[in-house]
């Protein structure tokens, strides 16, 4: 896309690792966020028979989804399919073949952060909401890691952490593995 969008600038801030590791986190509280509505009994009784196993399912998905943004993570971070594979406890080739169509999509982001909607007029973000805007990400992230003792008292448990822009080597996403 030719016209830029508000968000660049913050974006170009960071690091693809940075990001990543910003995506992760975002999915992270997602999941916790997810899994302590099933903690509380109170509310039980005024529960639809099978909610909770719809509660139990919405976890999965949410855990799944921040499995993906771990393995594109570790991809940006220099993993290699091998190193990522061992802990799926599959062969490397099966993890690449499952998960290159989600690392395509993330590289492919980058190069078109947004679509216009059919009237042409409305930015549809392609990259995560916490790469796209990644000051609101590590202010909201931030705030909740603070709240629920993520690093006992740091104000600043996610944002901290990230690598800026030019603070890693970037590996090269279309550079054949050997």
């Amino acid at each position: 896309m030719s016209q830029s969008t508000p968000y660049d600038d913050d974006r170009a801030k960071y690091s693809r690792q940075g990001l990543a590791r910003l995506v992760l986190s975002d999915q992270a509280q997602d999941v916790a966020t997810s899994a302590a509505g099933l903690v509380g009994t109170r509310q039980d009784a005024d529960t639809g028979l099978g909610g909770r196993v719809s509660q139990a399912q919405q976890l999965v998905e949410l855990a799944e989804r921040a499995l993906v943004s771990a393995i594109i993570y570790e991809v940006e971070r220099g993993s290699s399919w091998e190193q990522v594979a061992a802990y799926l406890g599959i062969r490397a080739d099966m993890a690449e073949e499952q998960f290159s169509p989600a690392l395509l999509q993330w590289n492919t982001a980058f190069q078109a952060p947004y679509r216009l909607d059919e009237s042409g007029r409305k930015r549809i973000p392609q990259l995560p909401s916490a790469a796209y805007d990644p000051v609101f990400a590590c202010r909201q992230l931030d705030a909740w890691a603070f709240i629920h003792h993520i690093g006992i008292d740091d104000q600043q448990a996610v944002s901290a952490g990230l690598n800026m822009s030019g603070t890693v080597e970037q590996p090269d996403p279309t550079a054949e593995e050997t």
